[in-house]
């Protein structure tokens, strides 16, 4: 883990942390149990699934108490037999339940991002093709869920506004055409960055290929439109398609021999993983 991402994850855990407690703390566990009760929590994956989030599971309990020990028996990107033992916390038993459901958003969101994205990149790895993530994120945890697209074996696409350009309708009608649009961006940003543009129909395709795109995201076609797309562009360009992509028809897609597919249901739409923590004192 790097160190930006390191503080990207602490300050994530520091919100939920304080969403949670407040000032107050924990009052149920506080009214109920001595503060010098010790215990083992078990978190337990209930569903097949990919694992990802558990160092943002272990700065929780640590950030609360750094004398809890926190024990990962998987990596990020597992993908253990369910039902499956993931971690263990041991230390004082308030503490553990101070931070189990903060530690537990963060592992079933992450693992259910993780897991969804797996199932789009096996049906899509015989062809060869990529799945990207979007930018139809969590507000606030965009890295968080990359990372864990990253963990389901999916790849990044650009992270923000700030990392790569993507020529959009809005765009291109605000600067009068697409050639005119690329010639913009070449000119400010040079040959250095990767210059990608959306299109919505086969035309849309040759313009933006003479204009000189280097990517080009076919927005919203069938599967034939692509397939035809692919052919005309004869490797000219790589194309990218997006729009409407679910695990019924992700195979459909991939096998018109386009390079990419991105999917923004990897983030917006991934159901959480069923995970739990089993407390033993």
């Amino acid at each position: 883990m790097d160190e930006e991402f390191r503080r990207t994850c602490l300050e994530a855990v520091r919100r939920a942390l304080d969403e949670d407690l407040r000032s107050e703390g924990d009052i149920t566990t506080r009214a109920l149990l001595p503060p010098d009760m010790r215990g083992r929590g078990s978190i337990i994956m209930r569903e097949e699934g990919v694992v990802a989030g558990l160092p943002l599971a272990s700065m929780t309990f640590r950030l609360l108490d750094p004398k809890l020990r926190f024990q990962p028996l998987v990596s990020d990107g597992d993908r253990p037999a369910a039902p499956a033992e993931i971690a263990v916390v041991e230390g004082r038993v308030s503490t553990i339940l101070e931070g189990e459901r903060t530690a537990l958003n963060f592992l079933q969101r992450l693992s259910g991002v993780a897991t969804l994205t797996s199932r789009f990149v096996a049906a899509a790895a015989p062809h060869g093709v990529e799945i990207l993530d979007t930018r139809k994120t969590t507000p606030g945890l965009r890295a968080l869920e990359k990372y864990a697209v990253r963990a389901g074996g999916g790849r990044n696409h650009r992270f923000g506004l700030y990392d790569g350009v993507l020529i959009k309708d809005n765009h291109i009608a605000a600067v009068g055409s697409t050639a005119e649009a690329v010639r913009r961006a070449r000119e400010v940003l040079g040959n250095e960055v990767s210059i990608e543009v959306e299109v919505q129909d086969l035309d849309e395709l040759e313009e933006a290929i003479r204009a000189g795109a280097d990517v080009v995201m076919l927005d919203n076609l069938s599967v034939e439109e692509v397939r035809e797309a692919v052919r005309r562009a004869g490797g000219r360009v790589k194309l990218e398609v997006s729009g409407g992509i679910d695990l019924e028809n992700v195979v459909a897609y991939a096998s018109t021999g386009v390079d990419f597919i991105s999917v923004g249901a990897l983030t917006h739409s991934a159901p959480a993983l069923d995970i739990a923590l089993e407390l033993s004192v």
